[in-house]
């Protein structure tokens, strides 16, 4: 063989090898299917597959200051009563990004998420890979405010924390 050849030959290896070693998208693939998979269990109250998105004492923050829900107490009682009546809700991921762990154990994530009721929010979290499977360690809902408009969000919010403090 000509240099050249073997030159080009191992150049082809060379690129073919490490597309090949990042193209090994199955972590990514199987958090997007899990995160996607709690927001329609979400949309179809679906009790189960909500629940068995997360660990055993996973956390989920809402977007009021007293929502912090633990697994297995106060999270799988209020989904169970929300979706009760066969109702949940449906939010829908525009974006999303994930991280990994060297080890690619665990990952977090950050995903802009829309409800046609009530507009979008940012959904942030920690997944874990628990013996071979994902699931949601914490899951926190923030609720997105345009910076132009932060300043009227902000008083009505200031006027409604004073408000129940002072019913409280």
């Amino acid at each position: 063989m000509k240099p050249f050849t073997l030159i080009l030959l191992a150049f082809s290896l060379y690129f073919s090898m490490g597309a090949y070693a990042d193209s090994d998208d199955r972590p990514s693939q199987q958090v997007n299917e899990l995160l996607d998979g709690l927001h329609t269990a979400a949309s179809q109250a679906n009790l189960e597959k909500y629940l068995n998105s997360f660990t055993a004492n996973g956390v989920f923050m809402g977007t009021d200051d007293w929502e912090r829900w633990t697994r297995p107490v106060t999270l799988d009682q209020y989904v169970s009563e929300r979706f009760a009546g066969g109702t949940g809700w449906t939010y829908v991921p525009l974006e999303r990004n994930l991280i990994f762990s060297e080890n690619r154990n665990t990952a977090w994530f950050d995903e802009i998420i829309v409800s046609k009721k009530w507009g979008r929010f940012r959904g942030t979290g920690t997944v874990i890979k628990l013996d071979g499977q994902w699931k949601i360690a914490h899951y926190a809902m923030s609720f997105l405010v345009p910076n132009e408009v932060w300043e009227n969000v902000s008083e009505l919010s200031t006027e409604a924390f004073t408000e129940r403090a002072k019913n409280n």
